[in-house]
């Protein structure tokens, strides 16, 4: 046995060694000359955020006015080098141009050297974390569920659940009931139902069952802010590779069942009984069959909105790949993600800004009204909606001011040299991890003048063209850009026209102006939530 002086040499020479391994890693950028922010060990540059000193779009914002003339700059993600790419210019390149040296997203739940590592996760199936060409057959054979067409026969759905919205608070009104409500709480049950019916073929009414099993399993499932939920994030961004051997996921294996049973069943009692519904589960059906193709709409890139962004070659070549079950669960499960969370945090930051900003609420009220006269008592349909303009400026903005996803990455999958070809230039090497600092673009003045100030004139038909593309992401970049832009911009303005129509969005005892950011690691929520009034209209 060691005797104790052994021990403490043994572990002085341990503690030595990681320290050393550690100091080499943190030398990543000033070997190669390039500009970085100062990492505190273990964190990285995530010291401010995981030790709750700032909210995660001002962290974002801070690192990248850290070298205001860099078009590329470095930061850690705990020890793991990050290189910032701050020049629109650069982002074009590298997330379109060059799309094929950065077409996946970092490793977590699959090895970075393979594109499939066999797992049941349903994240880890989804479209998001696949990689290579098995991520190219899954965009394209999901992307014809997304365009125009498809979206006009997805409306009629998402609208029940606005109307459905807008008539509970009516009614809670009416009885005398609170006023007062939490945005985040209300949008994500709003979300909720918009996904039950439309990616799950159920139907759900989350604010009037308040405790319904759908819901109450979503919300349990997607709980970022749980510790548990935290550290196995934080573990498949640190260690990807032992974290896939280990078999961790973020969801349970019984999360996971409830939901892949759900919609399995869905699909084979359709399948006996023929039922034919525009949703989900019916793309599924298609997916399984062969028969999903693309159809050409001419009114794609006409009625999606400014936001939207387009679908490229990638998501428009078919492959003939057979999906397993859980693989096309899996996307479902993505679907639900995106609703209850990324729509519900649009949702809840747009209603702020009508909030403070009367004069716009106003407007964007007149418009509304002009358009409720035009349909002479018709419902409103997909086309009329989408030619609101002030709408779609309105929405814009607050994408600007608040996006959901303060930055994106991207995964060098083979080596690639960046040059300018105005002195700069830097190797990106196989396995190194970008980022696109959106939420710091979008609030740069040189791109956006006043970007504190919500101004949706900005995306007016006369000041849209200026906008540099490379430096307005709310949706993401290149062919790995978010597949739902379409759906999600229709949901956000379903729901805004109805709840326009009927209320006026005041402010309330809890209100809390200036808004401030909780100081979390993984998402943008509201300290002590988003709360307002609902005061109905006359009818």
């Amino acid at each position: 046995m060691l005797d104790p002086l052994a021990l403490v040499v043994i572990a002085a020479g341990l503690l030595y060694l990681f320290y050393h391994f550690i100091s080499r890693k943190y030398q990543f950028f000033a070997e190669r000359g390039i500009p970085f922010v100062k990492p505190t060990f273990p964190f990285g540059n995530n010291a401010p955020v995981l030790l709750k000193r700032e909210d995660l779009l001002k962290n974002v914002q801070k690192l990248y006015q850290s070298f205001p003339n860099a078009k590329i700059m470095g930061l850690y993600d705990f020890i793991k080098p990050i290189m910032l790419i701050r020049d629109p210019d650069a982002i074009k390149q590298i997330g379109v141009k060059d799309f094929d040296h950065f077409q996946d997203h970092m490793p977590m739940f699959i090895p970075a050297d393979c594109e499939d590592a066999g797992t049941d996760s349903l994240f880890g199936n989804s479209l998001f974390a696949l990689r290579g060409q098995k991520w190219r057959d899954m965009r394209a054979t999901l992307s014809p569920a997304f365009t125009g067409s498809k979206m006009r026969h997805m409306f009629e759905l998402v609208l029940d659940c606005a109307r459905a919205s807008a008539e509970y608070f009516r009614e809670e009104a009416k009885a005398g009931r609170t006023t007062e409500y939490e945005m985040k709480d209300v949008f994500s049950r709003f979300g909720t139902d918009v996904i039950g019916s439309v990616a799950f073929g159920i139907k759900v009414d989350s604010l009037r069952e308040q405790n319904n099993d759908f819901y109450v399993k979503g919300k349990e499932m997607l709980n970022f802010q749980n510790l548990k939920t935290l550290f196995k994030v934080i573990m498949l961004r640190v260690c990807p590779s032992l974290t896939t051997r280990l078999k961790v996921d973020i969801t349970s294996a019984e999360m996971n069942a409830y939901f892949k049973s759900m919609i399995m069943d869905n699909m084979k009692q359709r399948e006996i009984h023929g039922i034919v519904r525009n949703d989900m589960i019916n793309i599924l059906i298609q997916v399984q069959k062969g028969a999903l193709q693309h159809q050409k709409d001419d009114q794609d890139a006409k009625d999606a909105g400014f936001a939207t962004v387009e679908e490229s070659s990638v998501g428009k070549t078919l492959h003939n790949r057979i999906w397993s079950e859980n693989e096309l669960v899996a996307q479902c499960f993505l679907f639900f993600l995106a609703g209850f969370d990324t729509v519900s945090t649009c949702l809840t930051f747009l209603c702020y800004e009508l909030l403070v900003n009367p004069d716009v609420q106003q407007t964007l009220y007149q418009e509304i009204m002009a358009v409720e006269d035009s349909l002479n008592g018709k419902s409103l349909s997909y086309e009329v909606l989408q030619r609101m303009r002030y709408l779609d400026m309105v929405i814009s903005e607050s994408l600007r001011r608040w996006p959901p996803v303060p930055f994106v990455d991207r995964y060098c999958v083979k080596d690639y040299v960046y040059d300018d070809g105005q002195g700069t230039r830097v190797s990106i090497q196989k396995g190194q991890i970008v980022w696109f600092p959106i939420a710091a673009l979008h609030h740069d003045s040189k791109y956006f003048p006043e970007p504190m100030k919500f101004d949706p004139e900005r995306f007016s038909e006369q000041n849209r063209n200026t906008i540099n593309p490379g430096t307005y992401l709310p949706f993401g970049v290149g062919p790995r850009n978010c597949i739902g832009s379409r759906f999600a911009l229709m949901e956000v303005k379903a729901i805004v026209y109805h709840l326009l129509k009927n209320f006026t969005l005041e402010l309330s005892a809890k209100s809390k102006v200036p808004l401030q950011l909780k100081k979390s690691y993984l998402a943008m929520v509201p300290e002590g939530g988003m709360w307002l009034e609902f005061k109905p209209r006359n009818s």
